[in-house]
């Protein structure tokens, strides 16, 4: 494994582009009402991203066996777990959707997140699981720490996800990121404490639980990206970007209209290196 561990300059850049990411989100919240559909929400992102001076990491984005990704950023709706490409179909009252968010700056530096939205009234069930899934992800950016391993973060949020009757997607991970889209380490969602890669200081990686109400198992389908639930439950995804500090953790892509951070993580949230 080898992992890339930021100097006092990476951090910097790494700050930026996190912190400009987030704000392509908070830009574009306004929008996102009954009616728009995911081809405005990519539209608007395009055009935050242009404004700030950054360019989608996503678009045109091709792993080897797939094809190329035709969005600047994926819209994961109702039981479209990720990579959810946008289209012209509007959003209605009581769906759900993640909006995931991968800017590169000028300088070539990474800042990954990604929020969940509720369009107008949700049920019960749907407003649920996104409440459920960002206190997952916080619990399990809550463990990060020089000499914590990536199993405490898993073990933390499969523990309180499963306790809470939902399951957690398996085959997709945070993962390091810099001057990188994917670097290592691979940051599984679930797994056993004291496990994995021991964290140090200037790592930077995401922390983006996958959440079902049914059961964790997937399917992709034929335009070889969407990934959606195989019970067709509906699935839930937060992403943040985080920096090992000397103290604990900097979570990198906050902004002014990020989601508040939760009460029980907010002594060590703001820590900084």
């Amino acid at each position: 494994m080898s992992i890339t561990i930021k100097d006092a300059a990476g951090i910097a850049g790494m700050r930026e582009a996190c912190r400009l990411a987030s704000e392509v989100l908070d830009q574009i919240t306004p929008h996102i009402v009954p009616g728009i559909t995911t081809l405005d929400i990519d539209r608007l992102s395009a055009e935050a991203m242009a404004r700030q001076g950054t360019r989608s990491a996503t678009v045109g984005y091709q792993p080897p066996g797939y094809p190329p990704y035709p969005g600047h950023v994926c819209t994961s709706v109702n039981q479209v777990v990720c990579h959810g490409i946008p289209n012209d179909k509007p959003l209605k009252k009581g769906d759900i959707v993640n909006v995931d968010v991968t800017v590169i700056t000028a300088d070539g530096w990474y800042g990954d997140n990604s929020r969940m939205f509720e369009i107008g009234e949700v049920s019960i069930a749907a407003h649920r699981l996104c409440a459920l899934t960002f206190d997952a992800m916080w619990l399990g950016i809550d463990q990060v720490r020089p000499g914590a391993r990536l199993g405490d973060i898993g073990h933390a949020i499969q523990k309180f996800v499963e306790g809470h009757g939902l399951s957690v997607v398996r085959e997709f991970c945070g993962h390091g990121i810099g001057q990188k889209f994917h670097e290592d380490p691979q940051v599984l969602h679930y797994g056993r404490p004291g496990t994995g890669e021991e964290l140090v200081p200037g790592m930077t990686f995401t922390i983006e639980p996958m959440v079902n109400v049914g059961r964790r198992d997937i399917k992709e389908m034929n335009d070889g990206w969407t990934i959606v639930t195989k019970d067709r439950s509906l699935s839930a995804q937060w992403e943040h970007t985080v920096l090992v500090t000397p103290s604990g953790y900097e979570v990198l892509t906050l902004s002014a209209g990020s989601p508040a951070t939760p009460d029980f993580v907010k002594g060590m949230a703001q820590a900084t290196a």
